[in-house]
């Protein structure tokens, strides 16, 4: 009782326009990352409500321009659910030493809020709509296949997904498929792994390119989650066949997030009767999932056999290497650009998912624009220790060990044996190098921690890599490069 007085007294002390806001933060704050939410919406004030226009106060010109073009959309929906079809928002953009008239803006949910688009289209609701509005695509007379919208975003391409070792097979298949979809012995492609590591890009980009070699052929991404959705939904009103039809109809079917019907059977049963009509009228069906098809407890084996049909191809999270590519591409699309030795620190630090490296990059720039600061390795450091979940991964042997050998490809239970192999070796004395660099360990430690090799040995190995690095330009860039991520881990 006494926190909901405390909320009444701090509603009553709010103005009519913050009180909007605050409502129209509860609905974005549902369908945004929490780190994205505090950069971007956080220092967001309302100022002014007039009418149905409700005025905010941004940071700066930057900031304002980014949100029109990431968050247009979000922002018009959001402010047409709580201000009304007539609501739309207008800008105060904040500058030092002088005024500036609000910068007006019509939002989408307004009059002219939707951006133009084929009349011809089907319109499939956003997922972050009110779950009970929302309407599946059904079969209408005279319905043709180039009247479905897609639902693609138009960035995911493949001239901006990096490809990489994780990757490789995955997109070489999506490639082929693209370039003929129902025609290859992939079909289904099914790809899966962890979140956040491309999955969904990658098949977007397959549909997307389908269209530009296609134009003929009808193409529909949908998530699992909304699939099942629809299917209820269309249950509820006796139009399970409707709903069937529609998705017969489709010439690629792109469905993200197959695991999610592990728990709906009978939504299996229908899309099991899509899947084998499509199949046999040679049309493509691509799908991913977070974890591999034969792990998929609950799914039902008849579709698990389905699945075997075509190409299980999985995607592992990025290497350093296309941590950097990839933050690079980002970098020249949002037209940004960034010291090399930052961007080596950020791919360094950020290892767990493509979203999140995106989402540290966004951050980071936020903040050297808010603070009217170039970006540097500094500015970095300070976003990244708020940023990075984890704590600062503690320097030891083992740590140096694991990173040599990730370099050389020389497997880590190699480095711990006597074998004269000349990889094997070359790894082990730099590895010792840096342990005694980098490390307070005892020569005879570090020996031990090679599978007993004594400290001459130690010794030894430190003179031999000063030597190289002297005489041999090459040998000395490599291992400078490797220098350089072992002072990282050591930030």
């Amino acid at each position: 009782m006494a926190n909901d007085h405390y909320n009444t007294i701090n509603n009553d002390l709010l103005t009519e326009a913050e009180q909007l806001w605050e409502k129209c933060l509860v609905i974005i704050k549902d369908n945004l990352s929490w780190r994205t939410y505090q950069t971007w919406f956080e220092p967001i004030k309302a100022v002014n409500l007039s009418g149905n226009v409700l005025t905010l106060q941004v940071p700066s010109q930057f900031f304002y321009e980014w949100l029109e073009e990431h968050y247009v959309e979000l922002l018009g929906k959001t402010i047409k659910r709580v201000l009304g079809k007539e609501g739309r928002l207008e800008y105060r953009i904040m500058m030092e030493s002088s005024t500036r008239k609000p910068v007006s803006v019509n939002m989408p949910g307004s009059t002219q809020s939707k951006p133009a688009r084929d009349n011809n289209y089907v319109d499939m609701p956003l997922k972050w709509d009110d779950p009970h509005s929302i309407k599946t695509p059904y079969a209408i007379p005279g319905l043709k296949r180039m009247q479905i919208d897609p639902q693609l975003n138009s960035n995911y391409i493949f001239d901006n997904y990096v490809e990489g070792d994780c990757n490789r097979v995955a997109r070489s298949a999506g490639i082929h498929v693209a370039q003929k979809p129902g025609a290859t012995a992939f079909n289904p492609l099914v790809v899966f792994g962890g979140v956040g590591w491309g999955k969904t890009h990658l098949v977007q980009a397959i549909g997307n390119e389908v269209r530009r070699l296609h134009p003929n052929k009808s193409v529909l991404y949908v998530s699992a989650e909304k699939f099942i959705n629809q299917f209820i939904d269309h249950s509820k009103n006796n139009e399970v066949n409707d709903f069937i039809h529609f998705y017969q109809l489709i010439d690629v079917l792109i469905m993200d997030d197959i695991h999610l019907f592990v728990s709906a059977i009978k939504t299996q049963d229908v899309f099991f009767a899509i899947f084998n009509h499509l199949h046999q009228n040679g049309k493509q069906i691509i799908l991913t999932s977070d974890t591999a098809p034969r792990d998929l407890e609950g799914m039902q084996e008849r579709l698990l056999s389905r699945f075997r049909w075509g190409l299980n191809a999985d995607i592992q999270a990025p290497d350093f290497e296309t941590r950097q590519a990839i933050l690079r591409v980002k970098m020249k699309q949002e037209g940004l650009e960034i010291p090399d030795e930052v961007v080596r620190y950020v791919a360094y630090n950020v290892q767990s998912n493509v979203r999140e490296l995106e989402g540290a990059l966004i951050a980071l720039f936020a903040q050297a624009t808010l603070n009217k600061k170039e970006i540097d390795l500094d500015i970095a450091k300070r976003v990244m220790k708020n940023f990075v979940k984890t704590a600062a991964r503690e320097m030891t042997i083992e740590n140096i060990q694991k990173m040599v050998c990730d370099y050389y490809h020389v497997p880590y239970d190699k480095l711990l044996t006597k074998t004269r192999k000349r990889e094997v070796v070359l790894a082990r004395q730099i590895t010792m190098y840096f342990a005694k660099k980098f490390t307070k360990q005892s020569l005879k430690t570090i020996g031990d921690h090679f599978g007993g090799f004594d400290h001459t040995t130690v010794i030894h190995s430190c003179q031999t890599v000063e030597n190289l690095m002297a005489t041999d330009a090459e040998y000395k860039e490599n291992l400078m490069e490797i220098q350089q991520k072992v002072q990282m881990a050591s930030i």
